[in-house]
């Protein structure tokens, strides 16, 4: 299948994460997601009122990330913080899963977890997204937390956050897509430096991409940095 610029735009979820990134950071990437077609602009809490305001009239939604970027947030501080940040303009949610306590065996307090920050953000017609830090995860783990998601009722599985563990790989997509691709979307997200990357993950059947220097991934260059 042959992409557009426009289409791969439309699915890429832009992360300004970074813990320097400044109000005018904010303003440049909104802008930018505008002019290009970026279909979400993926922010930390606190820049989600900035964030709604500079996109408004936009077709670009705005995404706020919750218990990032560790997941270790108690499950009752996610929810409270998926709250808020739908009240400052959230459409979607990209949450960290606990995978310390997943790694401890506490699946059912994981499962609680997700559920706990779902729960908000169905209230409002918010869809959610699970990061599973998959590069700190067997291929056994992977498809036992994809489960997790699932059963809590989240509308996606992402691979990671990009900042722990690695980034996305064909072959944790592979798994994530086999264990519940029929049910679940899947985004890949951490390491995706150039419109090749991109695109495979598209065709492997990813509905979203989390990418941060997306410009130079739709312009065919080769990305910098660490995300």
């Amino acid at each position: 299948m042959i992409f557009t610029q426009a289409q791969v735009a439309s699915v890429i979820d832009h992360a300004v994460l970074k813990t320097e990134y400044s109000d005018a950071d904010i303003r440049q990437a909104a802008a930018m997601c505008k002019r290009r077609g970026i279909g979400t602009l993926c922010v930390r809490p606190t820049d989600a009122l900035l964030a709604a305001r500079e996109l408004a009239g936009s077709d670009c939604r705005v995404c706020v990330v919750v218990g990032f970027p560790l997941g270790a947030n108690r499950g009752e501080v996610k929810a409270l913080e998926a709250e808020w940040a739908i009240r400052d303009g959230a459409v979607e949610l990209d949450m960290v899963m606990n995978v310390g306590r997943f790694k401890s065996g506490e699946r059912a307090l994981v499962q609680q977890d997700i559920a706990g920050v779902v729960a908000v953000a169905h209230r409002h017609g918010v869809i959610v997204k699970v990061i599973l830090e998959t590069g700190l995860l067997t291929a056994c783990e992977i498809a036992d937390a994809c489960r997790l998601a699932q059963a809590a009722g989240a509308d996606y599985v992402k691979t990671a956050t990009g900042l722990s563990g690695g980034g996305a790989t064909p072959e944790a997509v592979a798994i994530m897509l086999d264990t519940v691709g029929s049910s679940m979307k899947v985004k890949a997200s951490g390491g995706i430096r150039n419109w090749a990357d991109a695109v495979a993950f598209l065709r492997q059947g990813c509905s979203r991409l989390g990418i941060g220097s997306s410009e130079a991934v739709l312009d065919g260059g080769q990305a910098v940095g660490d995300y």
